[in-house]
């Protein structure tokens, strides 16, 4: 057996470790998801989501005597509208913007519908807008004074820290005792503050997260193949870590703050570009508990082409490892189990997924290559069989979450929901390997501390198919070089399909196809996206 043979087998193998290790891991949060469910549908047969979160509101709502924050009683309606009202918690609504001028004046319009009491609640909208966007929220901040409510721009001398910078200065100006947080691609509903403050009625919650809806999903295949993912996120992996006492994170947006929790694990940090997970980990470790509530769904536009998507993606993978560089040694001087603690270290490493997806598939080709010396030395290739767990474990895990979950809410049929699976599922895996060379790069210059600007993710106001996704202000026109590699990986790996007839072993078929699939999709359309505008 050659030295080259030997080591194009141990590191696709190591990296397939790695990969099915994490698949597991996965795979006991839709354990912990699936008990969860069982127990709330054990706990109050018969009802729907709805009235299930209308029966928790309502008990969250019961007064006690235990000189936490006083809410109202529901039941009591005897007092006034103002003696009511005085007992709701005082909330800042935070909307962090930069160069928004397409989706600001929708997001501030949606806030303002709050149906919380006008005078419990301030909106302040933190803009460090450089461009017309700041015209249009001066012009919107203006007309909904004029109709009593409190609401101010809020702007600085100098973007410092960028959204964690913005957060952390508009926390001075502040005067909630809750902070609710959203991005401008946001359209909370009316009864967001109503459905969400009542569970800080718990001392130990510091933040309440909500569902990301998406309200474009099907607007393109891009949009579609998002929503898969995030499916996952925010129902398995969400409410798994919560049932199964894991650390979880606030996203970003869509959620509220317990000021205080944020104040007790050190405030916002702007050392890495995921300063939500940051400070989600920094927050729990201080005793402060993150409550999920799937069944309240916060609606969102989700980028719509392909450089935008890719944006988005640098910066939660780059700031995943950034993140993870900085938080995994506290995590492990820190008081919890072993378990809990290696759970932890693999979802800061869930972004570092992508290093070992591109050194599996580089290596898989000359392994492929020595595949037949490798056998006449000894080696059984069915012992690749084994790394399937980890496969079926992603395969349950999206099964769950995009037609047990999501059909459902969608109220569509089974029949119609099982047929999008099919189609869409394999699609998701060959664009997701597909990101792997632009991810690893942002991956591995969060490890080697490299620095770069928070490049936020344009967002368009695009809903429907009819609209048009050309909007050239935001356009990014910028060619990478990790675009002309994806190129060049879709051509080594149709090679390697090629390579598959020439030795007459079709092992990694299958899997070369989706490569080469992944990788020609990813650079067309990042190319023709580039050129739109």
């Amino acid at each position: 057996m050659s030295a080259m043979a030997f080591a194009s087998l141990a590191i696709y193998t190591g990296a397939l470790v790695f990969i099915t290790i994490y698949c597991v891991l996965q795979f006991d949060l839709l354990y912990h998801y699936k008990k969860s469910k069982k127990q709330a549908a054990g706990a109050s047969p018969g009802q729907d989501n709805a009235v299930k979160q209308k029966a928790v509101a309502q008990l969250a709502l019961a007064g006690d005597d235990s000189g936490a924050t006083a809410f109202p009683s529901a039941a009591d309606m005897s007092m006034s509208e103002d003696e009511r009202n005085k007992e709701y918690p005082f909330v800042t609504v935070q909307l962090p913007l930069y160069n928004e001028m397409y989706v600001t004046e929708r997001l501030i319009d949606c806030i303002a519908q709050f149906d919380y009491p006008t005078d419990r609640f301030e909106i302040h909208v933190l803009d460090d807008s450089t461009d017309e966007t700041q015209e249009v929220v001066r012009r919107k901040v203006e007309e909904y004074k004029a109709k009593g409510l409190q609401i101010e721009q809020v702007r600085r001398k100098e973007r410092k820290g960028y959204k964690a910078g913005a957060l952390k200065d508009g926390m001075e100006v502040a005067r909630g005792e809750f902070m609710a947080i959203f991005d401008a691609d946001f359209l909370p509903r009316p009864d967001f503050l109503k459905n969400t403050i009542p569970h800080f009625r718990d001392p130990e919650i510091g933040v309440v997260q909500t569902r990301w809806e998406h309200l474009n999903e099907d607007y393109s295949l891009i949009t579609q193949l998002q929503a898969l993912q995030l499916n996952v996120h925010f129902t398995v992996e969400q409410r798994g870590r919560m049932a199964g006492g894991m650390l979880l994170q606030f996203n970003g947006t869509a959620g509220v703050w317990r000021r205080k929790a944020i104040e007790d694990a050190g405030g916002w940090e702007a050392d890495t570009l995921t300063e939500d997970f940051d400070l989600s980990i920094r927050a729990q470790l201080k005793g402060w508990k993150i409550k999920f509530l799937e069944e309240i769904g916060s609606p969102a536009e989700l980028p719509v082409e392909m450089n935008a998507l890719k944006s988005q993606q640098f910066r939660w993978m780059k700031g995943g490892a950034e993140t993870a560089k900085k938080m995994l040694p506290v995590v492990w001087h820190s008081p919890l189990s072993r378990w809990k603690k290696f759970h932890a270290t693999m979802h800061l490493l869930g972004s570092t997924i992508f290093l070992f997806v591109l050194t599996a598939s580089i290596a898989s080709v000359p392994l492929l290559y020595f595949l037949g010396e490798l056998i006449a030395g000894g080696f059984n290739k069915n012992s690749f069989a084994y790394f399937m767990i980890g496969m079926l474990s992603i395969i349950s895990i999206y099964y769950v979450a995009n037609l047990q979950s999501e059909a459902q809410r969608k109220n569509e049929p089974f029949s119609k929901s099982v047929y999008r699976f099919i189609l869409h599922f394999p699609l998701f895996l060959s664009l997701s390997m597909g990101m792997a060379l632009h991810n690893s790069r942002a991956v591995l210059q969060g490890y080697l501390g490299k620095k770069s600007a928070f490049v936020r993710t344009p967002k368009f106001n695009i809903l429907d198919k009819k609209q048009d996704s050309v909007k050239g202000k935001y356009m990014m026109r910028k060619l990478e070089w990790t675009t002309i590699g994806e190129g060049l990986l879709a051509l080594y790996f149709l090679g390697a399909v090629a390579l598959a007839f020439y030795v007459q072993n079709t092992t990694f078929l299958v899997f070369h196809l989706m490569l080469a699939f992944g990788y020609s999709t990813i650079f067309f359309y990042t190319l023709r996206h580039r050129s739109l505008g």
